[in-house]
């Protein structure tokens, strides 16, 4: 991965295009996430129906926050404590940001900020959010490698940034809207961070 490449997957996304890109778990696709033509040609790519969500991912911490301002004090220092790292995090989303990723949840968004070291390294000078969802068809294990990539997912994708073998195991999913009230979570997904960190990070 070079500076380079996150050039280019900038300019990709600035457009509506669809890419396929390294994280801290698993090969995603991702685009501009108030794409309509964007969000439609990844969820055409994957198989997925319309109505279910996906995350909006950020490179870094503070560009997530800023994005999210009115997030509350106790959910707000729980995003500080979880990311950046291998798991999504669904917190409220009263100001209904970002539609087209919330399904049919427009008060719940799933937010991601992926830990970028190593090769992975230079992604993290992205500037720009983006919709993303793990680059696998509906239902198909997630892809390690891009080889394991469906060729359908490949051949659909404007762009393909080959980072070679990720971890392989897809990020941990979490409840947060109870959070800033109830002071409880809720494990969607178990994934890369298990429950005990989450709950750890938290305390």
């Amino acid at each position: 991965m070079t500076p380079e490449d996150v050039e280019t997957f900038e300019r990709c996304i600035s457009v509506g295009g669809v890419a396929i890109f390294p994280a801290d778990t698993v090969y995603g696709l991702a685009t501009e996430p108030d794409s309509r033509e964007g969000v439609d040609r990844l969820y055409r790519l994957k198989g997925r129906l319309p109505d279910k969500p996906s995350a909006v991912m950020f490179f870094e911490v503070e560009a997530a926050l800023a994005a999210l301002s009115e997030l509350e004090p106790r959910t707000r220092h729980a995003v500080e404590s979880l990311l950046p790292g291998p798991v999504t995090l669904l917190v409220p989303n009263p100001a209904r940001r970002y539609p087209l990723a919330c399904g049919n949840e427009p008060d719940k968004l799933g937010i991601r900020v992926p830990r970028l070291e190593g090769a992975l390294a230079p992604l993290a000078s992205a500037r720009w959010p983006v919709l993303q969802s793990s680059a696998n068809r509906a239902g198909q294990p997630d892809a390690r490698r891009i080889e394991d990539i469906d060729p359908v997912v490949r051949a659909g994708a404007d762009l393909v940034l080959d980072a070679g073998s990720l971890p392989g195991t897809p990020s941990t999913v979490v409840d947060l809207s109870a959070w800033e009230e109830g002071g409880t979570v809720e494990l969607v997904r178990e994934g890369a961070l298990p429950l005990e960190a989450v709950l750890a990070c938290l305390r």
